[in-house]
């Protein structure tokens, strides 16, 4: 039986915490990418073991997804925050201290289950503000995509200037610091599920089933977060040799571009509260078909590859503020499990993505990388503007 939530408004402070919170968090899902060669080197393990902490990082993440963030409709959301982050926080500890590759991919796929508090912060600031859900969802969201893009430059830096380890032990003082600032500002919501556990797993698949709006949303985001982690997990490796040659402090600067583009986040959240999420979902798909057109026929150029990165990117940020927005239109009582389906699709897709993209740069290098990339961003594309189509066919 369900409980229904009392409507309150978030002020601009906690919204900038929550932003900023659930950045730190989900940025411990990808510091791992520009410093693959480092670890690699580290332990004298190939490309391919390495390249499979981010693989490991992902699925772990999907794996909280699925089993964890449902429980925020059934007990109380700060306190499962804070239990999320205290387990990160140990875990990442343990990590700066690792002393094989089996070790890491143990601990990364461990770090992306606790990693998943970035995903109660959503829904329970959805809940709470029902008026601009898409302008609030789009600045917490923000943060999320900056602590995606600046993990990368972050972890860079850090790797060329001290070493790998040093990535994990600083994020393990930051996770503290938020820990701490969410516990003083985060609001208590009442709980609104009260079944039990298995119950409540079963109720989140039925989400699926009630609501096409969410299997369009899931199928369109998780190709595109696909595309996403087969740029980002390749562009490491192919920038890395010729004809770049570069070091990882530089492959992380160009996370400073993509940066850029997370900042149009709210706007497009804005659009959403409009009610035009199929004009902004178009027009964020056709970005990221230009970039990979760009990344494709003006490979060997550095500031290409540059613009590449910022069009890709704030495609990337539209079509998710869009479509989380639009999800949490569909019910405001069951928002985690409707969170749960859409990221669980979302990251299993990254994984799924991240998997396929080092498959084909090991068979075709990046010429290969870029097609599989064109062919996920097209069939997304597809499905956007599937609804036009047959609205036009029938108006023949």
């Amino acid at each position: 039986m369900e409980k229904k939530i009392s409507s309150n408004a978030l002020t601009k402070v906690q919204v900038l915490i929550m932003a900023i919170a659930a950045g730190v968090c989900v940025a411990n899902i990808y510091y791992n990418q520009p410093i693959l060669k480092d670890i690699a080197s580290s332990f004298g393990v190939s490309e391919g073991e390495a390249g499979s902490i981010s693989v490991l990082s992902q699925v772990g993440y999907g794996f909280g997804l699925f089993f964890l963030i449902p429980l925020g409709d059934k007990i109380n959301k700060k306190k499962l925050i804070f239990c999320l982050l205290t387990c990160l926080f140990c875990l990442l500890i343990v990590m700066t201290f690792s002393q094989n590759i089996v070790e890491v991919w143990i601990l990364s796929a461990a770090i992306g289950i606790a990693t998943v508090s970035a995903q109660v912060i959503l829904p329970l600031a959805a809940s709470i503000d029902r008026v601009t859900t898409g302008k609030t969802v789009g600045n917490i969201f923000t943060g999320i995509l900056i602590g995606i893009l600046g993990a990368r430059v972050f972890s860079g830096y850090i790797a060329e200037w001290l070493s790998w380890r040093y990535v994990y032990g600083f994020s393990a003082g930051m996770i503290l610091i938020v820990t701490i600032l969410l516990q003083i500002y985060l609001p208590d919501v009442k709980n609104e599920y009260s079944g039990d556990y298995l119950d409540l797993l079963k109720s989140t698949l039925q989400q699926l089933k009630r609501f096409s709006l969410l299997r369009e949303a899931s199928l369109i985001s998780g190709l595109l977060f696909g595309v996403f982690c087969s740029f980002w997990t390749t562009l490491t490796f192919y920038l890395s040799g010729a004809p770049f040659n570069f070091q990882s402090d530089t492959i992380g600067m160009y996370g400073f571009v993509a940066i850029a583009g997370a900042l149009m986040a709210p706007v497009f959240g804005k659009l959403a509260d409009q009610g035009n999420s199929q004009r902004s979902l178009t027009i964020a798909v056709s970005l990221m078909i230009a970039s990979l057109v760009i990344a494709k026929i003006a490979s060997n150029s550095a500031l290409a590859i540059a613009v590449a990165v910022l069009l890709l990117d704030v495609g990337l940020q539209a079509t998710q503020v869009t479509n989380v927005a639009r999800i949490y239109t569909l019910d405001a009582q069951s928002n985690s499990r409707i969170n749960t389906v859409y990221m669980t699709t979302y990251f299993i897709s990254g994984a799924v993505g991240t998997s396929i993209g080092l498959l084909c740069w090991h068979l075709g290098g990046w010429n290969l990388v870029t097609w599989q990339m064109l062919i996920f961003t097209l069939l997304a594309f597809f499905i956007i503007v599937r609804p036009k189509i047959t609205t036009a066919r029938t108006n023949k």
